[in-house]
């Protein structure tokens, strides 16, 4: 049996991958100086919960046939010093899904955003046709226990590729270790400005994942961006598959697929989702799925965790979250609910809460951001920004920067909350978008305030 040591054990990726390694039948150990829910539980529920917080260097030993290295680790990590001593073989996260996955056909779907919808959308599909795949995705989806599967026996490997930093030790976006046999790049849209301190920067990692495509793979590519739209056509790569937004109409509060196998209802929503389906739909064909199996599976599919995820609605109002929180995602995301019920108010709330958007000289990029809105909150924490060592902003500066009157900036999250109450009623959408919580707020326990 081989013996895998997880090096931040804790983390959201890391957590799943050692559930997955563990339900194949390897060894797991590991070690992390935080370890919080749901990985807690998760790891407990598996025995692998480590018995004490921090790290053990004594745990390291000859016997261990590698050591998975998070990025929540530092270079100096003592675990990390004594596997270098001994020898060890070490793993970033990538190089492992790699080493697991290259006899396979690997889909990477990489993108600013969208990643997680698509992600999720084509292991619908495939689950539905009966298609076994090994998969990695960023969110919890209804009827997959873990969010990562290795095997021996599936032919597709099905990854969502994110372009944030590999390891302590390998600073490289974590994308450009995959190979593709097929890649999809659904935007560019500037993100992790404190890894990618320029635009240009950041599209650079993009022009360099198209570069990692197998030599006889395939690129897929959402066309209306003009940026990516560029570097995809300048590309040398030979099969080349743009797409746009799936054809679409909206009756009565659902959206409808104009397809040739006539209209069909769906149960996600907005131009970018719409966008994701032909993404996700020139995916199964490559891979051998007709256009029948894949309208017939796509209706069922109901989204994933955190992503337009409506968490309670009455007859006469409804609530979402989503994890929207960079200026794109606000935007789209918005769009999307005001053009799905146009005949509600819209009150959406969104946490200024990672570092690109609590950095001051990002603020700017939030212009109009809020704009489909018809009253918008903006939340931030300035213990949060202390905490990130970051320079502080004003409620003034992050309303200037949304250019909107209709902005209205909380610091404190329970003011905010009075203020939502406020709106209790008929005939309205509330929308809270976070990659955060806003300080501790349950979306469900908020959800029955607003709409009992």
């Amino acid at each position: 049996m081989q013996h895998y040591h997880f090096i931040a054990i804790g983390g959201a990726a890391m957590h799943n991958l050692a559930l997955a390694l563990h339900d194949e039948g390897y060894k797991i150990t590991g070690s992390d100086d935080e370890i919080n829910d749901p990985s807690k539980s998760r790891l407990q529920a598996k025995g692998l919960l480590p018995e004490n917080i921090g790290w053990f260097p004594q745990k390291i030993t000859a016997e261990i046939d590698g050591v998975i290295l998070g990025m929540h680790a530092r270079k100096d990590n003592p675990e990390l010093l004594k596997a270098q001593e001994l020898g060890l073989k070490i793993f970033s996260y990538p190089e492992f899904v790699y080493e697991a996955t290259k006899n396979k056909i690997r889909i990477v779907i990489g993108g600013s955003h969208g990643k997680t919808s698509i992600t999720s959308m084509v292991l619908h599909v495939f689950a539905e046709n009966k298609i076994a795949t090994d998969f990695l995705v960023g969110a919890q989806l209804k009827g997959f226990t873990n969010m990562v599967k290795f095997s021996e026996s599936s032919k597709f490997a099905v990854i969502e590729g994110d372009e944030y930093l590999t390891s302590p030790l390998d600073l490289r976006p974590k994308f450009h270790l995959y190979h593709p046999n097929i890649a999809l790049i659904s935007g560019i849209a500037w993100d992790h400005i404190n890894v990618f301190p320029t635009w240009e920067n950041y599209v650079e990692q993009f022009k360099i994942f198209i570069d990692c495509i197998e030599k006889d793979g395939s690129l897929i590519y959402y066309k209306n961006d003009a940026t990516l739209n560029e570097i995809a056509t300048t590309s040398l790569h030979k099969n080349k598959y743009p797409y746009g937004v799936h054809p679409f109409e909206i009756e009565d509060n659902i959206t409808f697929l104009i397809t040739p196998l006539g209209k069909l209802p769906v149960k996600v929503f907005g131009e970018h989702n719409l966008a994701n389906i032909s993404g996700a739909k020139q995916i199964c064909l490559l891979c051998g799925i007709n256009e029948v199996d894949f309208y017939s599976a796509i209706a069922t599919f109901e989204g994933a965790a955190k992503r337009l995820q409506k968490i309670k609605e009455n007859n006469n109002s409804v609530f979402y979250f989503d994890f929207a929180h960079s200026p794109s995602k606000l935007k789209a995301t918005t769009k999307a609910v005001k053009e799905q019920f146009k005949e509600r108010k819209l009150i959406a709330c969104m946490e200024l809460h990672t570092f690109s958007s609590l950095k001051k000289e990002f603020l700017e990029q939030y212009n109009g951001a809020m704009d489909e809105a018809d009253i918008a909150y903006v939340y931030f924490n300035p213990h949060t920004i202390e905490h990130k060592k970051l320079e502080a902003i004003n409620p003034e500066e992050v309303k200037n920067s949304f250019k909107n009157e209709k902005v209205n900036v909380f610091t404190n999250s329970k003011e905010m909350v009075e203020s939502l109450l406020k709106h209790k009623g008929k005939d309205t959408v509330f929308l809270m978008m976070t990659s955060g919580n806003f300080d501790g707020i349950k979306m469900e326990e908020l959800a029955d305030l607003l709409l009992d």
